[in-house]
């Protein structure tokens, strides 16, 4: 890659790409208005993106039901269910706070985008909203919202997302990619017990 084809000046960006169109300028809120507090309450998967010291993370979240509760217009409540540990996401919050979450509904092409601050609470008042096959997580991230707006749906329609299709059969498995990492490392039976481990350890 040429070094002279690299954009540094944003002024130089903005004279390739041109001016925004008025719905990409109009569609941002500075709240949760009803419509897209509905759009986000249909939503049982979004993306979450944060930056901290050892840099970003990004990090899906899903639930059986709206993946955020919105106690206010200005809030959205997210529950940290059991994962792998490596708090990667929960780390960068409390280190930096600055968030970005990506919301999506099966179905659709569009999405809806977050920006704003986070905390990780452990307030039981909280976990306990999200108690679920008697579960509870053990935090939950508060988030306070800064600007909520659309994505056009051209990224997901160009993926077909949506379409049905199976991933590929030889597409890596998880004990694969792993044992690339580890010599030793037995990604057949990581695999194999994958399906019971994750049953019994969904919530």
């Amino acid at each position: 890659m040429a070094d002279d084809h690299i954009v540094r000046d944003v002024a130089d960006l903005e004279a390739i790409y041109g001016a925004p169109s008025e719905a990409s300028l109009v569609k941002v809120a500075p709240r949760l208005t009803p419509l897209y507090a509905k759009w986000i309450m249909a939503s049982r998967l979004c993306v979450i993106s944060t930056v901290g010291v050892e840099g970003t993370d990004g990090s899906p979240r899903g639930d059986d039901g709206p993946v955020a509760q919105m106690p206010d217009d200005k809030t959205l409540l997210i529950p940290d269910w059991r994962g792998n540990n490596r708090m990667d996401t929960l780390r960068n919050i409390v280190e930096d706070g600055r968030i970005s979450l990506m919301f999506f509904v099966a179905g659709s092409h569009n999405v809806i985008r977050v920006n704003g601050t986070a905390v990780v609470s452990l307030d039981p008042a909280l976990t306990r909203r999200f108690k679920d096959k008697g579960q509870l997580p053990r935090s939950v991230i508060v988030v306070t919202v800064a600007e909520v707006y659309s994505q056009c749906a051209r990224a997901l329609m160009r993926a077909g997302i949506w379409s049905g299709d199976k991933a590929p059969g030889d597409l890596p498995t998880i004990g694969a990619l792993l044992a690339e990492q580890k010599d030793g490392f037995d990604g057949a039976a990581y695999d194999a017990a994958w399906a019971d481990r994750a049953k019994e350890t969904m919530w």
